[in-house]
């Protein structure tokens, strides 16, 4: 039986500036600069900088007709609203609120010869053959960027032969690979694991009896080495404590990924440009933008002149209507633009300012423990926000503080309850569970659940899985892997 009823459904939908306006406050301050030189190269309304022309005439009544006898009103052009007779918006008048630094805007690029380009140069020392040289090349050019081949070698022979028509065996591919690759620079580069990598560098070293023992730990007893079993190790090669210290310490100065450590890899340097600054002025805290989230940008006079001209023209064609429409739709973008900048800094700057007003003891401070408990729900209350507009605020931008650079979702924790029912941040346990395992004794580091005990001491009870989990986000191994000897 066929049942038919109505049924009302609210549902919000957000227009496309909306969208694009929440996409721009997501933009950290060098993905912003490139949105913005963008929009400027797609939309030639847009001027950058002051104009130091006269002030741009608004009087703009007369009424434009085209050969249809239809009418362009100089109200539907709204021009009043795209131009005013000071050029700078008027969000770049309020001084206090951008930096006065001149960053520097380039992304750098690592210098100088890329790290598989150095590896290929490297073979030139070597005598080769055709094939030998081909596989050679081949098995560089399979490296990652940590330094290590992590494909298997008979894939390899067949890559070989399908793309670069080499036939060989697993066995020339195996001699080459330990014979040339293994000796290039940086030490322990094409290595397959990272117990065939610490071996290569450490034979790269002149011999001695620490060295020589090191090796034959990590070929024979690699497991035992890694999880620390020591007392096994003990046993197993008849060494007394100090040796085993010993090879440790020796085993502890090699490079576990010897690719990432060349500094001509050609990928583009990490750079973080702080989308904030806070300072301590007179024991008060400072907030300001980056002065690079402001440019100066207002309409074209060039466009507003060709508007004018439009409509002095006595002659009023099709064409010419078409072509004030395009530039109406090219202005409404423009200031569109404009507004949705000066709205993007409104936002964070009122963000930002409440989170430093939230955390003030901290940031006057700089100490962890006296983060309070934070979540995003928060700060969206405090300034009539939606909680989505804080969390693109917080998960893509960064501060500067007396204390660092830092990511602005880390100030953000859950709370707990103490022992004397007063709500703590999860970020002041984390940090004193960080300074207990610090401080342990490193022959016998604490269990989960000595830890929990500890806490549960200090006036923070909690168990032992939630104790492994603030641990394993602290990225803290767990006991046996932090034994020392």
């Amino acid at each position: 039986m066929l049942k038919q009823s109505l049924q009302y459904k609210l549902l919000q939908k957000l227009s496309p500036q909306q969208i694009q306006l929440m996409k721009l406050i997501q933009l950290p301050t060098q993905a912003f600069e490139e949105r913005l030189k963008q929009e400027i190269e797609e939309n030639p309304a847009l001027d950058t900088g002051k104009d130091d022309s006269d002030a741009i005439d608004d009087d703009l009544s007369n009424e434009f007709d085209d050969t249809g006898n239809e009418k362009i009103e100089a109200e539907d052009i709204n021009i009043d609203e795209y131009l005013s007779d000071d050029e700078i918006p008027n969000y770049k008048t309020q001084a206090n609120n951008y930096s006065a630094d001149d960053e520097e805007k380039n992304v750098p690029y690592a210098s100088g010869t890329s790290f598989h380009q150095s590896l290929k140069n490297q073979l030139s020392t070597y005598s080769f053959n055709e094939e030998e040289l081909a596989i050679a090349e081949f098995l560089v050019g399979s490296i990652d960027d940590s330094g290590y081949i992590r494909r298997d070698i008979l894939d390899l022979v067949d890559d070989l032969a399908f793309t670069e028509n080499v036939f060989t065996t697993e066995e020339k591919v195996i001699s080459i690979l330990k014979k040339v690759v293994h000796t290039l620079d940086p030490i322990g580069v094409g290595a397959r694991d990272l117990k065939e990598c610490l071996i290569i560098q450490l034979k790269r070293k002149e011999k001695n009896k620490i060295r020589s023992l090191a090796i034959d730990i990590l070929e024979s007893a690699f497991d035992h080495f890694v999880k620390k079993h020591y007392k096994k190790l003990q046993e197993k090669f008849n060494i007394s404590e100090d040796e085993l210290k010993e090879v440790n310490k020796e085993i502890s100065k090699l490079n576990p990924k010897p690719g990432s450590s060349y500094a001509g890899n050609n990928k583009i340097a990490e750079q973080i440009v702080p989308d904030f600054s806070i300072k301590l002025i007179d024991g008060e805290l400072d907030l300001v933008l980056n002065s690079r989230n402001a440019p100066e940008l207002h309409i074209s006079r060039e466009y507003n002149n060709m508007l004018k001209g439009y409509q002095e023209a006595s002659v009023k064609s099709k064409s010419q209507k078409d072509a004030v429409f395009f530039i109406k739709q090219k202005l409404d973008s423009a200031k569109w633009f404009i507004d949705a900048i000066k709205q993007r800094q409104q936002t964070l700057l009122v963000t930002m300012n409440t989170i430093m007003h939230y955390q003030y003891d901290y940031f006057l401070t700089g100490d962890e423990r006296k983060l309070k408990p934070m979540i995003l729900k928060d700060i969206a209350d405090k300034i009539n926000m939606d909680v989505s507009t804080v969390s693109r605020v917080a998960n893509s931008k960064y501060v500067s503080t007396p204390y660092g650079t830092k990511l602005i979702k880390e100030f953000f924790s859950e709370s707990m309850k103490n022992d004397q029912g007063e709500d703590v941040s999860t970020k002041e346990i984390k940090k004193i569970l960080e300074t207990v395992i610090l401080e342990e004794n490193k022959k016998k580091p604490l269990t989960d659940e000595k830890l929990a005990a500890i806490l549960k001491e200090k006036g923070y009870p909690i168990a032992r899985r939630t104790v492994a989990k603030y641990r394993e986000q602290l990225d803290l191994p767990v006991a046996r892997l932090r034994k020392e000897i």
